[in-house]
């Protein structure tokens, strides 16, 4: 077990680098990888079990402790990022296909990788915790809502379906492993530190997928997406620290709502793609997966020299220990 714990050390410390190495292989070689889009639904649903294992009553204990600071959170990740998603895709005159995948990762809730780089940014990790557990719990409503209203004059959007999609895939996979955690506590426990191996391998395995299946509609258009993707991702980071500093956030706190609101659930955006549009439509999420684990390091970095607010110390502290 100790092996595993550090060999989920290793590849978590070098999640980007994996990532990039399949999407470069799966480009090259399309039949090696192939097989597994149909499955991407199902890694998807391992991903979420695995945050079910870690989710206790503490992850929204801030919502009643701090209401206003996780709603300023969840509103500006459903806000900022499908509005910026929308208006990249008609300012760009984006094709239909590449349109819908574009809204489809900005109306996903926050991705559990965003908590990791809140906390490498001396950030809030209770608040950014929280607002990932909230924004996931809300998908299955709020996602389908968002991509009917904002993707509808692109494409047919069916949001019963999205919905139904939604909670097997991500809602009962959560419930499932809280239900797990309750009754099985001490083997959970000790599965949770390979839990980030087991999570790489299924996002490397779903951008595998996409890449794979989309080989020759990327030769074409992926410069224009991945640029696409880059300025969706930056944005939000930039637009999600201006809505912190707007509500008079301490720097620990806008520090966790940039990178909530910019660091997606690309994974979801896939499996809804290839669930119920199209191939190419899960291209953009596949490629965000790519930049936003590259992207998220280096504003961590950024971010963790900027030094928090004296008055924030004691939260950042008690952050830190969730």
């Amino acid at each position: 077990m100790k092996a595993l714990e550090r060999l989920s050390q290793f590849v978590g410390n070098t999640f980007a680098i994996w990532v990039l190495i399949f999407a470069v292989l799966a480009f090259v070689s399309p039949p090696a990888f192939t097989w597994i889009a149909p499955h991407i639904s199902l890694l998807l649903g391992i991903i979420m079990f695995g945050m079910g294992l870690t989710l206790s009553g503490n992850d929204f204990k801030e919502v009643f402790k701090r209401p206003k600071d996780v709603a300023i959170g969840v509103v500006g990740q459903f806000l900022i990022m499908p509005g910026l998603a929308f208006l990249l895709s008609k300012g760009l005159n984006l094709a239909p296909e590449i349109a819908v995948g574009v809204i489809l990762v900005g109306c996903c809730p926050g991705g559990t990788a965003s908590n990791v780089m809140t906390f490498l940014s001396k950030g809030d990790v209770a608040l950014s915790v929280t607002i990932t557990s909230v924004t996931t719990i809300l998908a299955p409503l709020v996602t389908p809502a968002l991509i009917l209203l904002l993707a509808s004059e692109w494409i047919p959007v069916d949001p019963a379906g999205l919905f139904l999609s939604i909670v097997k895939i991500v809602l009962i996979p959560i419930i499932l492993g809280v239900i797990v955690k309750k009754l099985f506590n001490r083997q959970a426990q000790a599965s949770v530190k390979v839990l980030p191996l087991i999570s790489i391998i299924a996002i490397v395995a779903i951008v595998a997928a996409v890449v794979s299946a989309n080989q020759a509609a990327i030769a074409k258009t992926g410069i224009l997406i991945f640029a696409v993707v880059v300025l969706h991702n930056c944005l939000g980071y930039l637009i999600g620290y201006l809505f912190g500093k707007l509500f008079k956030m301490d720097l620990s706190k806008k520090k966790a709502v940039a990178i909530e609101v910019g660091m997606q659930n690309s994974g979801l955006g896939a499996a809804i793609a290839a669930a119920h549009f199209s191939p190419l439509a899960a291209v953009p999420s596949a490629i965000f997966s790519v930049w936003h684990n590259i992207s998220g390091p280096i504003l961590a970095t950024i971010f963790s020299r900027m030094k928090n607010d004296k008055n924030a110390a004691g939260s950042e502290g008690k952050t830190l220990s969730v």
